[in-house]
């Protein structure tokens, strides 16, 4: 069969040939991976985007001549004949493992000037700024090569969902005016409207929302986004993407209905091979109950441990250590780990250690011998009544171990012990991906700094109970129309049912210390276009980038990135950001002065 990649420099690729084309005159083109010298003969293998081919010379041909001067990572194109590989050296592991090329022509195409900052076949691990610095070498290492393939895939294959469910792909502008967001709009100045600054979007909000304004009934888009913030492990700084939807006519399980199967597919379509996928539709977990039993509102669900709240019986308790914190404000929270008394007390130990590392005077914990026996370093200070009810409220049976936490901030330093728990004693399945919706967003909260009420997530959500919620209730108990998307305990997406009526926007906005002024200027094309009518809408938009990252099964997303900013924000290979000259920036009307210290609210 005539190859499909077929052109001037190759008959077929470097994955394609098979013993069906023993016998055959080939060309082939490709990167010289790695060169073998046998005496009188030379084994080339030989790399292209697709595989790898084994290409064979033979001492006094002309071909070998070129070939022994050869370094890693010429270019070259063979003409040779497939042959037969002998038994013993079949390759199982190489698609083109059964066939060889004996070369009989060799050119060279282009050739490296020096030795390469980064080797392409060894699996040694560079340093991350050589890495960055020349990307286009390290992208020709099999792994990064087909981390990006993934992502075009799994970009594709959403694609076709997401057409295929009646959403309508559209496009919305990269050049947009700055609106407060959550984080650092990137700023572009215009040098036909001095003064003035286009800002990059943080995400397509407004616009889409306008599109439903507009009688689009169903959006989307793989859309960049842009903000200045600090890089993380699971989030680059600059630039990311997003899939990006949103809905008319739509409730929020409509939502949860539209996009549950399109990520289903996605992942079951690309898992890696061994791993399964948990069946949609996906849990909904309500925040209070997140944060309440798994001490985040991202949990990651493949992790059995839960969490108790063991302050009410701790507060009336003998144990003078936890009952006087409590009175100053701390919680106990528990956490039961089946069988763990059965571990060593080394175990015990270094987990004790670990959390003087992260600030906690130690853990203490119980453990439950039998009915009517427990051991441990508190244990001793509670009394039988007390011990019996701990072990209730954490559904506790014999050889089972609870571990405490008493703090202020014990929530959060729960969820920690919890993942440490859940990591160290192997309980986590690896090879599962457990997705599930977090719903019930407070609308609102306390900022201690600013002493004031802020949105906790979205302000463009709508309120539960809407206009009466607003006039009627504490906002610190209104719940919001807002939804986040979590996999293995990841963020996976943001989303909401959009607040679409005028006055409870003005309403809203004025809870969180914004007058009408503030909306009017910040959202006007979004406030004028509500005020002609809109219908109902919502949708979310579930990150690219984590989706690929978790598919890839790496913990670092630029791992997934074709060319990624370094953690400080910047392109080692492309020297970005940079200055520019003084004709270009009197042409935008700026100069650079020295830093100044703006003192904030």
């Amino acid at each position: 069969m005539e190859s499909s990649n077929k052109t001037a420099f190759r008959s077929h690729t470097c994955d394609e040939l098979r013993p069906e084309n023993i016998a055959q005159d080939v060309v082939l083109s490709g990167f010289v991976y790695r060169i073998r010298d046998h005496g009188g003969l030379l084994f080339i293998d030989l790399r292209d985007h697709y595989g790898i081919t084994q290409c064979v010379l033979q001492q006094g041909d002309n071909a070998f001549l070129i070939a022994e001067k050869l370094k890693d990572e010429t270019i070259i194109k063979i003409k040779g004949k497939v042959v037969e590989r002998t038994k013993e050296t079949v390759n199982l592991n190489m698609n083109t493992g059964a066939i060889e090329v004996y070369a009989q022509e060799i050119e060279v195409l282009s050739k490296p000037e020096s030795q390469l900052p980064v080797q392409i076949n060894v699996e040694n691990e560079f340093p991350e700024d050589i890495r960055l610095t020349y990307r286009y070498l390290d992208l020709r290492k099999k792994e990064a090569h087909d981390n990006i393939v993934l992502r075009s895939q799994i970009i594709s294959f959403i694609r076709n969902e997401m057409t295929n469910k009646g959403f309508l792909e559209i496009q919305t502008p990269i050049l947009t005016s700055s609106s407060p967001e959550g984080a650092r709009d990137y700023l572009v100045p215009s040098r036909l409207h001095r003064g003035k600054f286009y800002a990059l979007p943080q995400a397509p909000q407004q616009f889409k929302q306008l599109l439903m304004a507009a009688g689009f009934d169903k959006y989307f888009q793989i859309a960049p986004c842009f903000r200045d913030e600090d890089a993380r492990a699971d989030r680059s700084p600059g630039e990311f993407y997003q899939l990006d939807f949103e809905m008319s006519f739509a409730s929020q399980e409509d939502v949860f209905e539209a996009i549950e199967p399109v990520l289903y597919n996605t992942f079951e379509k690309f898992k890696p091979k061994g791993y399964s996928v948990a069946n949609y539709p996906f849990p909904k977990i309500t925040f209070d109950f997140a944060m309440a039993h798994y001490g985040s509102d991202k949990p990651d669900l493949r992790n059995p441990l839960v969490i108790e709240d063991l302050s009410e019986l701790f507060e009336k308790s003998g144990f003078g250590a936890f009952s006087n914190a409590i009175k100053n404000g701390a919680k106990v929270k528990s956490i039961n780990v089946p069988n763990c008394s059965k571990e060593p007390r080394s175990f015990f130990d270094k987990l004790n250690d670990w959390a003087k590392e992260i600030g906690l005077p130690g853990i203490g914990y119980i453990s439950m011998i039998s009915d009517s026996e427990f051991k441990g370093p508190i244990a001793k200070f509670l009394n039988k009544e007390e011990l019996t009810e701990i072990a209730k409220i954490n559904k506790m049976a014999p050889e089972d171990t609870v571990f405490f936490v008493c703090d202020k901030d014990a929530t959060k330093i729960a969820g920690m012990i919890r993942t440490k728990l859940g990591t160290e004693l192997n309980l986590i399945d690896e090879k599962q991906y457990k997705l599930c919706w977090i719903v019930d967003f407070p609308m609102y909260e306390y900022d201690e700094e600013l002493k004031q009420i802020i949105f906790s997530h979205n302000p463009f959500s709508m309120p539960q109970g809407g206009m009466d919620a607003l006039l009627n209730k504490n906002p610190l108990e209104i719940k919001a129309y807002q939804y986040d998307l979590v996999c293995n305990g990841i963020e996976l997406s943001s989303g909401a049912i959009r607040n679409h009526i005028p006055e409870i926007m003005y309403k809203a906005f004025e809870i969180a210390g914004y007058g009408p002024e503030v909306v009017e200027n910040k959202f006007k094309a979004l406030l004028k276009a509500f005020k002609y009518g809109a219908p109902p809408h919502g949708g979310c938009a579930p990150g690219i980038d984590r989706i690929v990252m978790l598919l890839a099964r790496t913990e670092n997303i630029r791992e997934v990135i074709a060319f990624p900013f370094n953690q400080q924000a910047q392109d080692l290979m492309m020297e970005a950001p940079a200055e520019v000259s003084p004709v270009q920036l009197e042409e935008l009307n700026i100069s650079i002065v020295p830093k100044i210290e703006i003192p904030r609210k």
